[in-house]
């Protein structure tokens, strides 16, 4: 079975452009279950309900999220009612919204879909690695296709995550940094891994955000306003094959589309 993992989903450039290909890929690419991270996906900071539904009617199966989840307040009692909508499992259970989602494919077949975040350089949250060991063990062992949306800050975390999980997921996936990185493989045990699948969005941007106001933070260490950029949308993602009987990855890939 074939699995698209579309990287952070920045404002409107971002969403436009899933809109506008997300079908296409799925008809030419054969994919049978459409994930992304959004949490970027209102303005560049947080998501909202009706952001959320909109990128479900394009035809994302699962959004996943990180730190910026909490960022719009309207957001909380839609986590509790829409469990496509994942946020860290690792932030406490008595949060809004679930971590750990089970999809139902176009093949038919059943994929769990896993939201963890790092601590490095992020708000406070229980261990990522014991955590997704504790989701591993509580899964039932038929569910053989398991990915993992790893929102963490540092390429070591990231890589330290893809070997821990290596051979107990079919693969983990970085997001948070908005850069694609060049590292995408399958590990020795047979899970897909890329440090970071990149940002969906505007490119003509410091990750996602207008230069000049990112350029004039660091020239006077001042407080400035974040305001999301408009210009070169690009879209960044992974394409992963998965033997459904053992759940190994098989290939995968780096897929981009930039705007023209």
């Amino acid at each position: 079975m074939n699995l698209l993992f579309i990287g952070d989903i920045f404002a409107s450039p971002g969403r436009n452009i899933v809109a506008e290909h997300l079908q296409r890929i799925v008809a030419e690419e054969h994919i049978d279950l459409a994930l992304a991270n959004a949490e970027n996906a209102a303005g560049g900071f947080g998501i909202t309900p009706i952001i959320a539904e909109e990128l479900f009617s394009c035809g994302l199966d699962v959004l996943t999220s990180g730190n910026h989840i909490w960022d719009k307040k309207e957001i909380y009692e839609y986590l509790c009612r829409q469990p496509r909508l994942l946020r860290p499992a690792n932030y406490p259970a008595d949060l809004p919204g679930k971590g750990v989602y089970i999809a139902e494919a176009r093949n038919g077949m059943r994929c769990v879909v896993i939201n963890l975040q790092g601590r490095t350089y992020m708000p406070v949250t229980e261990c990522p690695f014991r955590k997704a060991d504790q989701i591993l063990q509580a899964l039932n062992p038929s569910l053989k296709v398991r990915i993992v949306d790893f929102h963490a800050e540092l390429t070591s975390e990231k890589m330290a995550m893809g070997w821990h999980l290596d051979g107990r997921v079919s693969g983990v996936f970085g997001t948070h940094t908005h850069i694609p990185t060049a590292d995408t493989r399958i590990l020795e045990n047979g899970t897909a891994y890329q440090t970071d699948v990149g940002m969906t969005g505007p490119y003509d941007s410091v990750i996602g955000v207008q230069k000049d106001v990112v350029i004039r933070r660091f020239l006077t260490a001042m407080p400035v306003r974040m305001e999301a950029a408009k210009r070169g949308a690009e879209l960044h993602a992974v394409i992963l094959t998965v033997d459904e009987e053992t759940g190994k990855a098989t290939s995968v890939r780096r897929y981009s589309i930039k705007q023209r």
